[in-house]
């Protein structure tokens, strides 16, 4: 399957979805608490991860996330680790700007970001913990891009697949992805005809059972 398949797989589905998917194959199901920053908004893309750490003296180098931005394309979305702090802002306008023109499909920070109101006129998607309009100059540098990084206690690896909205995050190991959507598709199936049946009339317990959701076949009544 070709990425641009798989990514429109995943993006016909939702988080929760696909958090069912990867419970039943042992995986991780997926974080809360990281939300989009503007708007109701989702994004589905393949991570290109960057590692943030405090700043120590030493020479002035790239700002951060720009070299991730720089190796990112349309097909991205770009996951900063900033290890949850929410005292410093670990993305900004200028760094959504060069993004959208990329095309890079959204944001995810294990942290907080600030010029919300510029990524909301780009249309970017920003996903994190919270704003604040405190700088990352002086207070941040890079550790890494392209390694593994943590976001919320999930690890994250360079390819993987995120989906994040309303609901929350989850990340799909890039080698279980196609696995995972064809689950996660049949999940979305199952509970579109549980609820056709409730629109017609029939009550939830005739319908919404544990089994049919988890797609087993029920006992003969």
């Amino acid at each position: 399957m070709s990425n641009s398949s798989l990514l429109d797989r995943f993006t016909a589905l939702d988080s929760a979805a696909v958090s069912d998917a990867l419970d039943q194959l042992g995986l991780p199901s997926g974080v809360g608490g990281i939300r989009p920053l503007w708007g109701p908004a989702a994004v589905v893309g393949f991570a290109v991860t960057v590692g943030l750490e405090p700043r120590t003296d030493g020479p002035a180098g790239a700002h951060i996330a720009t070299t991730a931005v720089e190796s990112s394309d349309d097909q991205s979305v770009i996951v900063v680790d900033n290890q949850g702090r929410t005292d410093v802002s670990c993305w900004g306008g200028i760094l959504s700007l060069g993004a959208a023109q990329r095309g890079v499909r959204g944001v995810v920070a294990d942290g907080v970001c600030r010029d919300v109101a510029e990524a909301r006129e780009l249309g970017f998607p920003v996903f994190s913990r919270g704003s604040i309009p405190v700088t990352a100059r002086g207070r941040l540098r890079q550790r890494s891009t392209g390694e593994p990084v943590s976001v919320a206690g999930l690890t994250v690896e360079q390819g993987d697949v995120l989906v994040a909205d309303e609901t929350g995050l989850v990340v799909v190991p890039r080698d279980r992805a196609e696995e995972v959507a064809e689950i996660a598709t049949a999940i979305v199936a199952r509970e579109r005809a549980i609820a056709d049946e409730v629109r017609a009339g029939a009550s939830l317990s005739q319908t919404m059972h544990d089994a049919r959701l988890a797609g087993e076949k029920e006992p003969v009544r």
